[in-house]
C-alpha cells in the first residue's frame, strides 16, 4: 500500500535532532515565546525575504490577525469587502468573517484552480477594500494582474499561503513577498509542517507586524499592559524548534515534489484523467497533485484496490456549506466542478521512483 502521505516517514530523518531540541526546551524552563520562536521567525523573514515573520497559533488566525491589525492601523473597517476564491478551504474564509469583514466569493479558473481574473475585475466595488489570493495547491496566484488590480484600485493584497511554502514567480520573489501581508499554516501536511498547529504572518510593513505581536498575545504591549483588545494565538516554542530544524530542507524537498510531478506530466497518458495546468517553473511547490476525473467514484476505488491512497481537496465548495448558509442561493459553476471532479493523488519527498512508477502505471490502467 503506497499510502496518500505517511507523516511518521516524512518526520523520521529529523526525529534524533527533533528529540535534542525537546530536551533543551525542558531544560530552558522558558515555554512560551522564547529564543526558537523568535529565531524561527527571523530565520522565515529571511528565507520569504520580508522584513517581518510573526509567529501565531495556526494558518487561519495568521490571516485574521493581518485582518484585525488592519483594523486597529485604521486600514480596514468592519464590513469592509474582501475579495476571496470561491474554491479556497473553507478556513480562508472564516478568517474574513471573524474578522467582522465581508467575504465576496468570486469564481475560480478551471485550470490553475485560481481566480478568474475576469471576475475578480467584475466584482471590485466601492466597498472593496482587499484582494485574498490562495496559492491553491502550492501553485501560485496570478499575482502580476492581482497587484496590477490592487494598485489601480488603491486595493491591500493580503496571500494565503498556507499551501505555498517555497513557491517563487519568475523574479524569484516567495510567496509571503508578493503582497502587502501573508498568512502561513505549518499543519502537519504542509510542504514545512510543524508536529502540531503552528502559522505565521509575513510582512514588510513595520506596523502592521508591531500589531500583530501586540494582538497575538492578548494585545500586550508590554507585560499587564494591554493596548488592543487580544487574542491568544502564539507559534509554541516547541514547534518553532521543530520548524527550525526542517526549515534548511523546504527548498530540496519542494525540489523533489517538482520531479515527481513532472513524471507525472510526461508519464500519464489516461484521457479519463484531466492533469492539472503547470509552466514548469518555481511557480508551484506540489503542496498536492490534483487530477480531474468525471468518474471520480470508480477512480478512486480503482485506485484503493490497487493499493493507492487518495483525498478529496475538497468534497464540498464554501458556498453549500450549512456554516455558510448566507451564499447558498450563490451559483459558481467552474467552482462546484471543481469540486465534484477532483482528487488528490500522492506526492511527497518520501515516495520512491517505484512508488512513483507504481502510482503512473495504476492511473494509466483506469
Amino acid at each position: 500500500m503506497i499510502p496518500f502521505l505517511d507523516l511518521h516517514k516524512i518526520n523520521q530523518p529529523f526525529e534524533k535532532a527533533f528529540q535534542e531540541q525537546f530536551s533543551s526546551f525542558l531544560d530552558s524552563g522558558y515555554y512560551v515565546l522564547g529564543t526558537n520562536v523568535t529565531a524561527f521567525e527571523n530565520e522565515f523573514a529571511k528565507y520569504c525575504n520580508t522584513d517581518y515573520c510573526i509567529g501565531v497559533g495556526n494558518g487561519l488566525d495568521a490571516l485574521r490577525l493581518i485582518l484585525e491589525g488592519y483594523k486597529v492601523l485604521n486600514r480596514l473597517q468592519e464590513n469592509d469587502e474582501v475579495l476571496v476564491a470561491s474554491n479556497t478551504y473553507i478556513a480562508t474564509i472564516i478568517a474574513i468573517k471573524q474578522a467582522n469583514l465581508i467575504p465576496i466569493l468570486v469564481e475560480a479558473e478551471n485550470e490553475t484552480f485560481n481566480f478568474n481574473l475576469e471576475k475578480l475585475k467584475e466584482a471590485i466595488t466601492t466597498k472593496t477594500k482587499v484582494i485574498m489570493p490562495v496559492h491553491l495547491y502550492g501553485q501560485l496566484s496570478p499575482m502580476k494582474d492581482i497587484q496590477s488590480l490592487a494598485t489601480q484600485n488603491n486595493l491591500l493584497i493580503i496571500e494565503d499561503a498556507a499551501q505555498a511554502h517555497g513557491a517563487k514567480n519568475n523574479e524569484g520573489t516567495v510567496a509571503g513577498n508578493l503582497g502587502n501581508a501573508a498568512g502561513f499554516s505549518f499543519y502537519p501536511t504542509k510542504n514545512l509542517g510543524c508536529l502540531g498547529d503552528g502559522g505565521a504572518v509575513t510582512t514588510n510593513d513595520k506596523d502592521l507586524a508591531e500589531a500583530i505581536k501586540k494582538l497575538r498575545n492578548y494585545g500586550q504591549s508590554s507585560k499587564y499592559v494591554n493596548e488592543y483588545v487580544g487574542f491568544n494565538s502564539r507559534l509554541d516554542e516547541v514547534q518553532a524548534s521543530f520548524l527550525r530544524i526542517k526549515l534548511p530542507f523546504l527548498d530540496k524537498e519542494n525540489q523533489k515534489r517538482r520531479n515527481i510531478a513532472e513524471r507525472y506530466f510526461f508519464e500519464i497518458n489516461n484521457k479519463k484523467i484531466k492533469l492539472p495546468a503547470y509552466s514548469g517553473d518555481n511557480t508551484h511547490v506540489f503542496h498536492q497533485f490534483v487530477v480531474q476525473v468525471s468518474e471520480r467514484e470508480q477512480f478512486m476505488k480503482h485506485l484503493t484496490t490497487n493499493g493507492i491512497g487518495t483525498l478529496i481537496h475538497y468534497p464540498i465548495p464554501p458556498h453549500q456549506q450549512k456554516a455558510l448558509s448566507e451564499y447558498s442561493n450563490l451559483e459558481f459553476l467552474i467552482t462546484e466542478k471543481i469540486h465534484k471532479e477532483v482528487v488528490s493523488i500522492p506526492i511527497n519527498q518520501v515516495l520512491s521512483d517505484q512508488d512513483v512508477t507504481k502510482i503512473i502505471s495504476v492511473l494509466n490502467s483506469f
